[in-house]
């Protein structure tokens, strides 16, 4: 049997350990997805965002409860958007809802209000109690006479739980301190 060289012997060492493939470092893996975590919970935020609308300015409020997740309802000048699909808008002759009654306004929400509710027949207990659930989104300019039309069109659907989406002022101290 042959003598090999301290070169072969060197190279064949060399190309059996790259045969052998690499092993994965779950260490470094387990590194990383621990600083992920805690990343994700020191800013996790309170703060819920209905909906990113830069046309409207919402009223001022210092309501400490935040709203939950449900149909919403949002308001400008010219049009009226339910789960951000429109259902009204300001007609070329003029007709707007600042009017008294809008009968086919109401009508037309009626109609909305009642295809949203067919499409979830199962109620929670809260929900048989106080009634569906809704969230109006309107500028702080929308006169009360459209709130009103909307809400009672709401209750006459079954969405009793009404909310106000509204811009939380910050409380104010009394000077103390």
């Amino acid at each position: 049997m042959m003598k090999q060289s301290a070169r072969s012997r060197r190279l064949a060492k060399h190309h059996k350990r790259l045969k052998a493939g690499s092993k994965l470092n779950l260490v470094a893996l387990m590194d990383i997805f621990t600083i992920l975590v805690f990343f994700l919970i020191v800013n996790q935020s309170e703060v819920r965002i209905l909906q990113n609308i830069e046309k409207i300015s919402l009223p001022v409020s210092v309501a400490d409860v935040l709203p939950v997740e449900n149909l919403v309802i949002t308001v400008f000048t010219d049009t009226v958007l339910v789960q951000e699909r429109p259902i009204w808008q300001k007609s070329a002759d003029g007709i707007d809802l600042t009017e008294q009654q809008n009968p086919e306004f109401i009508s037309t929400l009626t109609t909305e209000l009642t295809y949203q509710a067919s499409k979830r027949t199962e109620l929670s207990e809260t929900e048989q109690q106080n009634g569906r659930a809704v969230t109006i989104i309107g500028d702080a300019s929308t006169p009360y006479v459209v709130l009103k039309q909307i809400m009672t069109a709401c209750a006459a659907t079954g969405y009793r739980d009404i909310s106000l989406a509204v811009e939380q002022q910050a409380k104010q101290t009394n000077g103390e301190g």
